[in-house]
């Protein structure tokens, strides 16, 4: 039936577009990029953006059957015996808690989704459709991943203070639209951050921020979906508790080392270290050299623990037999091969949509240059924000790969790095 539904939902275009949650071919990575790639534009162009992280509280267990019933009938075209199914799905269910030989009485519920289901999720997602139409009649941007909302704009220095005003109705709005559909915003768990370049640091509010009857202090860096962002846009504390969070993964691996063959060590080394490395670094494209530096530190003390090599021994014919590539290719591996998997339809749209091929620009269809996989480079200010956008960034890496390998037909065959790795070990 799930099968079915989303079959449905995707050929006739009902799926929301801003909510990448439990959606196959989005992730938590690509939905902070392209918001983050949204304030990084609006900053280049000399605005001051913020950004507001609401919560839900008990989100999937607050779901109304009957509203439910109702959204699936009206914006989602489901009738006759598909909303009986989904009416008998959801009603009749009935819990109880149970402690040891200790059982409370049953009860029957009236509301919520079924969690760890197949289902349950697609429902949930359907449910708060409607909330990113509340936000964009306010002037603002919207993405949901799930039951997380993140909501942001941009306005000119001058005007902040009736942007606050604007920022508080909107979460207003939010806070009523969530109260008539039964869900409950958690104001507890509301961040708020501005963002400007670090030159701009002094202007931008220290002032709470009025979010329902609570208010909230704007901080330095807040944490989207397991991604850390700074008021300054430089990614710092992202990638500072990335590589403590790293050391601290391979400390504890270090105390089984002996205990393991070396192909366990590195497969979990691989799985527990690399793989929080990795995480969250296509947000990473253009950082300095010395932020790369700390990432690149985690890479050498993890292949040195797999080798048995002392601190003191040189590592990059380590690395290179091991095929891992340096820390600033791994980030250009990421993002160019979001880039290609955008070009083919196997990326969200909203990522997709920021990719301009030169062929299909007008003015330029009778170049030389219009034959080839070129994207088009979109002009930027500020080095350190507009050339770190995913468009930015992406198009201009992908336009210096080698056209064999912009070429490839499959992903598989695209992913074969050989052209980062030969950047990472020249000569090897």
């Amino acid at each position: 039936m799930a099968k079915q539904l989303i079959g449905f939902l995707q050929t006739a275009d009902l799926l929301p577009q801003l909510q990448s949650g439990f959606r196959s071919g989005h992730s938590t990575e690509m939905a902070v990029l392209r918001v983050l790639s949204d304030i990084m534009t609006a900053v280049d162009g000399g605005d001051v953006a913020a950004l507001v992280l609401l919560d839900l509280s008990a989100a999937f267990d607050t779901v109304d059957h009957n509203i439910l019933r109702r959204h699936l009938q009206t914006s989602f075209g489901l009738t006759g015996s598909v909303l009986r199914w989904f009416t008998t799905y959801l009603h009749g269910r009935s819990q109880y808690v149970r402690r040891g030989l200790m059982k409370s009485f049953v009860t029957m519920l009236v509301c919520g989704v079924p969690q760890g289901s197949v289902l349950g999720p697609i429902l949930f997602l359907l449910y708060t459709a409607d909330l990113i139409a509340v936000v964009e009649r306010h002037g603002f941007c919207p993405h949901l991943y799930a039951d997380d909302s993140q909501v942001y704009g941009s306005c000119r220095p001058s005007a902040i203070a009736d942007f606050q005003l604007w920022l508080s109705a909107c979460i207003d709005d939010i806070a009523s639209w969530m109260g008539a559909n039964r869900l409950q915003l958690n104001t507890s768990k509301t961040d708020l951050l501005w963002c400007s370049t670090a030159c701009w640091q002094h202007q931008l509010p220290s002032t709470a921020l009025r979010v329902g009857d609570d208010f909230v202090r704007p901080p330095t860096s807040v944490r989207d979906l397991g991604i850390y962002l700074d008021a300054d846009l430089s990614m710092r504390e992202h990638v500072q508790r990335t590589v403590a969070g790293c050391f601290a993964a391979l400390r504890k691996l270090r105390s089984i080392r002996r205990s393991i063959p070396t192909p366990v060590y590195q497969t979990l080394v691989v799985a527990l270290v690399l793989s929080r490395l990795d995480y969250g670094n296509t947000t990473l494209a253009g950082i300095p050299s010395q932020l790369c530096r700390h990432l690149q530190a985690v890479l050498n003390a993890s292949a040195r623990s797999v080798a048995g090599l002392r601190r003191s021994d040189h590592i990059t014919a380590m690395l290179a037999n091991f095929h891992w590539l340096r820390a600033s290719e791994r980030i250009q591996f990421k993002l160019v091969t979001l880039v290609y998997r955008s070009l083919h339809g196997l990326a969200p749209r909203y990522l997709s949509d920021d990719l301009r091929r030169v062929a299909d620009i007008p003015s330029r269809r009778n170049l030389r240059s219009a034959s080839s996989c070129q994207l088009e480079v979109q002009r930027t200010h500020l080095m350190s924000v507009g050339d770190q956008t995913f468009s930015a960034a992406g198009s201009r890496l992908w336009n210096s790969l080698p056209r064999n390998i912009t070429e490839c037909q499959t992903v598989e065959a695209f992913k074969r790095k050989h052209f980062l790795f030969s950047l990472s070990f020249p000569g090897l």
